[in-house]
């Protein structure tokens, strides 16, 4: 049984009418075994997979490398030391203020040290005195930093570092012919070889836009250097009780590389035994090799090694394979609480036989589940999200700090940020693990707790994990509106409902949602022919590109979101460069596959269950596939009726 809280963003509403039953999950790890299935169809866990290395062939770029930690990189005392560092350069008028950051005898996460840092402060100097890496100030960065604004030069030094052919930046409008030349002048004096620079005008203002010459090249890398960039391991990921994330921080840490160099298909349960495939980039399967035991000391075990082509990318998967074990199973009522345990047993094994068949036959609603909204928290991600829509930049950073009732060190952190405002002895308090919170309060402690301040913690985090938070938001709305279909036109498709253009098309193409504009308002004479049954309607998640049904549910979608202060928004927030086009979602799921056991005693848990004798319990054993985006705790919740 969940606890208290765990599923507020998820109705209660369901599509079929058995009785369902009571029973606890993840009782114990190994009751929650988690299998990716990867594109061909294979379970990732299986050696057959080794053979489809071959025809796996993922094409797009790796994410943003704002994801790292530079206190995995450096250790915490020296990126605190270096954090220091760089507020003293804003204070001090000493140019030649340089920071040892220690020595590195591995080549690799010299590299690594040197790629993090210039990353995360694009105006510092990385140089290396074999085997010590020393920082210190750009002198460039200085000099422009004068002529135009500090976020302005950061953005810049970016730009440059990033080297992306044909890209373009365009500094703030600037109306003084004279200091434009100032600027023309320097770029062309520092930067002529990379860049070209001109003015234009747009809409009464004058602007320097600066273009990275065609022709332009990187500075030269070793022969070393371009053989790591090209270098991809793929891998098959056994984890238990660990967060993918966290699993990452310490593989990356290990091998001397980022976190953002590993893609992955999709997130993993953490109270969970899971399977997924990765791709590691300037790692060779041999260095991969050699570290596997480290690993196993943190609870990861590494198999199925094996080179690739490119890196994985989000959602590349057919779905996950999924084993659970509910323990302690009893009907809702308590009339038969005194019967004895054959008249259990067989009383229970009706009640399942009916619940299981009637997912297998109709599905199950398919909600998001209370993963996507941070379960058992205070405040959950969804209303983090419905702030940030509103750009209101200083309550959706209060409401991401909103500590736990419990007394933990995480809790302790958020509590100390709230209370003092002070960013920089909450971060003293954050766990290492917790890097988002990291991320955030070092942000706020260099640029303030102010508006603009509050936007430049948002923009520390990668693009990923910022609009995360919208998303939870309009999946909320998006489980409401299910639960409203359902209870106020039924169970049939109706004349407005959404539907794919054809039949093919009722399998959603990424992650179970789909943004394809091939859709089909269904009119009065398909509802009465019944052309269309409920599992092919659609509805639509909030976004700026999506259609809305055409019938009641529409004006439902409208008053909604103006019920949150939403009538207006475009779903963009500009300042957090967050774009939400919206997509579909099927309003129905069916489980594949799927078969189960009852079984008296525990089913193998090892010791009594909620103080009975082991004896006197039953479990059941289930096993399923489910589409990418679908929730196994959901699909559970409609064979149980209740939440899990």
């Amino acid at each position: 049984m969940r606890q208290d809280g765990d599923a507020v963003n998820v109705p209660a509403c369901f599509i079929s009418s058995h009785e369902g039953f009571l029973g606890s999950i993840k009782n114990f790890i190994k009751d929650f075994v988690v299998t990716e299935i990867d594109i061909n169809g294979q379970q990732v866990n299986q050696e057959a997979a080794e053979g489809c290395a071959s025809a796996y062939k993922p094409n797009v770029a790796l994410p943003s490398p704002g994801s790292f930690d530079l206190g995995v990189i450096l250790g915490q005392s020296v990126s605190d030391e270096l954090e220091q560092f760089v507020l003293t350069l804003k204070d001090e008028k000493a140019t030649q203020q340089e920071l040892s950051l220690g020595s590195f005898s591995d080549k690799h996460h010299r590299a690594n040290v040197h790629r993090a840092v210039r990353h995360r402060f694009p105006f510092l100097m990385t140089v290396t005195i074999q085997p010590e890496i020393r920082v210190r100030e750009d002198p460039d960065y200085r000099e422009l930093s004068q002529l135009v604004t500090e976020d302005e030069a950061e953005d810049f030094f970016r730009f440059i570092d990033a080297k992306v052919r044909g890209s373009s930046y365009t500094f703030g409008a600037d109306d003084d012919k004279d200091h434009r030349t100032a600027v023309h002048h320097f770029l062309s004096r520092r930067f002529g070889k990379l860049v070209e620079t001109k003015s234009f005008s747009d809409q009464g203002s004058t602007a320097i836009s600066v273009r990275l010459r065609e022709r332009g090249r990187p500075k030269k890398r070793s022969s070393d250097e371009r053989k790591e960039e090209e270098v991809y391991t793929a891998f098959t990921l056994h984890k238990e009780n660990l967060e993918t994330l966290e699993a990452i921080s310490y593989m990356a840490a290990a091998l001397g590389v980022l976190p953002s160099d590993f893609t992955y298909a999709g997130i993993k349960d953490k109270r969970a035994i899971t399977y997924q495939t990765m791709v590691v980039k300037k790692v060779s399967p041999q260095r991969l090799k050699e570290k596997r035991a480290e690993f196993e000391k943190r609870g990861m075990r590494l198999t199925q090694v094996r080179s690739v082509s490119e890196p994985l990318r989000l959602g590349r998967l057919q779905g996950n394979h999924f084993d659970l074990v509910v323990r302690d199973l009893r009907p809702h009522s308590s009339s038969d609480a005194h019967a004895s345990g054959a008249e259990r047993h067989t009383r229970l094994a009706g009640l399942v036989k009916e619940a299981v068949e009637n997912v297998k036959d109709r599905g199950f609603v398919n909600y998001y589940g209370p993963q996507r909204f941070g379960t058992g928290q205070s405040v959950q991600s969804d209303r983090v999200g419905l702030a940030l829509l509103k750009e209101d930049m200083v309550s959706a950073v209060r409401l991401f700090f909103t500590p736990e009732d419990v007394d933990d060190p995480q809790s302790n952190a958020k509590r100390h940020f709230l209370q003092t405002d002070n960013a920089k002895e909450s971060l003293a308090l954050m766990p290492l693990s917790k890097a988002r919170e990291r991320l955030m309060l070092r942000a706020l402690n260099r640029y303030g707790t102010n508006a603009d301040g509050c936007t430049q913690a948002w923009l520390s985090l990668p693009h990923g994990m910022r609009v995360f938070y919208p998303h939870a938001y309009c999946s909320r709305v998006w489980n409401e509106a299910v639960a409203h279909r359902l209870t106020t036109l039924g169970h049939r498709a109706r004349r407005g409902d959404l539907v794919w253009m054809q039949e093919g098309q009722s399998k959603a193409d990424e992650a179970g949602e789909s943004s394809s504009a091939q859709i089909h308002v269904v009119t009065d004479q398909e509802e009465q022919s019944g052309v269309y049954t409920l599992g092919q309607v659609l509805l639509p998640m909030p976004g700026n590109t999506v259609k809305y049904p055409e019938n009641a549910m529409g004006t439902w979608y409208q008053e909604r979101l103006a019920r949150d202060g939403l009538d207006n928004c475009r779903f963009r927030v500009g300042s957090l460069k967050l774009n939400l086009p919206g997509c579909y979602r099927l309003l129905l799921a069916t489980p594949h596959n799927l078969t189960y056991q009852l079984q008296r005693g525990g089913g193998g848990g090892g010791g009594d269950v909620m103080g009975e004798r082991k004896q006197d319990t039953i479990s059941l054993t289930l096993n399923f596939d489910l589409d990418s985006s679908c929730y196994a705790t959901i699909c559970l919740r409609e064979i149980m009726k209740c939440d899990v």
